[in-house]
């Protein structure tokens, strides 16, 4: 198994009536209600957090991106992985990811993931989303049916790049580049880093995951027992395309909150729980699924968007209610582990995203909870699937030998010192 640390980034400060004032939570949300100063403290204690998951053994840790919102204050993932690089030893820098059809050139997105994968020594695990409707067609201008499209041809272009060895031309119908030649390329080149797809139920990308041996991450937050019936229809694909059924070919992510006991979970967590699931996803319908976003096929399918809530809201879910239905998974270790090895095996998937962070959650609950996740759950739940052990197609390969961050001498030598360090003999 896998786990990765992933930290969505809400802004922790919306009001109590925010929902009763603010028609959505994304796109034209108050200015207002974002206090640069306030930022400071924000993003400098997310961060921290991310490195803290890395000393606690997880995985990975991961970010993503997102625009003009509440719910994830992080339109730039990549500056976020550039520190996290600097500042963690052994935790894959999962980047889930980049909104790739938003990118003019989408070569900038091979170039600053080839930064990531060097400045971390080959950790680097990137993620290729199409991007919500809200982010990618109403902040962003994309025309919705014409996003994939431009999503398959940056993609193309991506890969070519990373795996081309000499300068290339590229004539497509969004990008037209007389000199493709990246500086500098990833230090995992077999052929490129790992990639794991974001969905939210487009069915069109199981076939793009397996025709690329990608991993397919389905990001919902109506929990595991709903995404049973999806995850269903990807491994049936599998199936029907005869490939292998490897676990780690499928990630999803849960928000996971750990406690002594069951009524410790609920006393600690329940106001974070409903803070998140009450105003951060406080979306407007009319911007969660924008007219051709979604294709005729996944339609007919009934895959709603991962942000359309259950039937009456969020807002009459009970703590009772969002942890039975498996929209939350929290209380003791026990507690945790059980609910972890139903949703790890009924959905066949080794990659877990840990959402352990919730909606105005301070640092020291979640630490305390990550912490009893890391020492009391993780371990039992490592060998699940044996038979894929040594299934390393979707993780990272970092370099056996890697630098860390501050190793300069405190003091620059003098000019005698390096006189003796570079002498050459007459």
């Amino acid at each position: 198994m896998k786990f990765t640390w992933f930290n969505l980034m809400p802004w922790p400060y919306l009001p109590d009536d925010f929902r009763e004032k603010n028609r959505s939570v994304w796109v034209d949300i108050d200015q207002k209600l974002f206090d640069p100063a306030k930022s400071h403290e924000v993003y400098n204690t997310y961060m921290d957090l991310l490195e803290y998951a890395d000393a606690l053994g997880f995985d990975g840790i991961g970010v993503n991106e997102h625009h003009q919102n509440g719910y994830g204050i992080m339109p730039s993932p990549n500056i976020i992985a550039a520190g996290l690089a600097r500042r963690t030893k052994d935790a894959a820098i999962v980047v889930l990811g980049n909104s790739i059809a938003l990118y003019n050139p989408p070569i900038r997105v091979a170039e600053e993931f080839a930064m990531l994968d060097c400045i971390s020594g080959g950790r680097l695990v990137a993620g290729f989303p199409v991007g919500t409707s809200m982010d990618t067609n109403y902040c962003y201008g994309q025309i919705p049916s014409l996003t994939r499209e431009k999503y398959q041809e940056a993609h193309d272009l991506i890969i070519k790049a990373w795996t081309t060895r000499e300068p290339f031309a590229f004539n497509g119908r969004y990008n037209k580049l007389r000199h493709v030649n990246i500086w500098p390329r990833p230090i995992q080149d077999k052929p490129h880093p790992p990639v794991h797809i974001p969905g939210g139920g487009s069915v069109e990308t199981y076939d793009f995951c397996i025709d690329n041996t990608y991993s397919y991450s389905y990001l919902s937050f109506s929990g595991y027992l709903r995404a049973q019936a999806l995850m269903s229809g990807y491994w049936k694909r599998i199936e029907e395309r005869g490939v292998d059924k490897s676990p780690y070919r499928a990630g999803f992510a849960q928000t996971i909150l750990v406690a002594d006991t069951d009524e410790e979970a609920e006393r600690l967590y329940s106001e974070h729980v409903s803070y998140f699931y009450n105003r951060c996803l406080h979306v407007y319908p009319g911007f969660a699924d924008a007219p051709g976003y979604r294709t005729i096929k996944t339609i007919q399918t009934g895959a709603l968007s991962q942000y359309a809530p259950p039937t009456g809201g969020y807002t009459e879910l009970t703590w009772k209610e969002l942890t039975e239905q498996g929209h939350v998974i929290a209380g003791s270790p026990e507690t945790v582990r059980q609910r972890m090895e139903d949703l790890i095996k009924g959905l066949n998937v080794g990659n877990i995203f840990c959402l352990m962070h919730v909606g105005n959650m301070p640092a020291d609950k979640c630490m305390y909870s990550s912490k009893l996740f890391a020492e009391k759950v993780m371990p039992k739940l490592r060998d699940m699937f044996p038979d894929w052990a040594d299934d390393n197609r979707f993780w990272t390969t970092p370099l056996d030998k890697r630098v860390t961050a501050g190793r300069l001498p405190k003091e620059a030598p003098t000019g005698a010192e390096l006189a003796r360090t570079y002498a050459v003999e007459a």
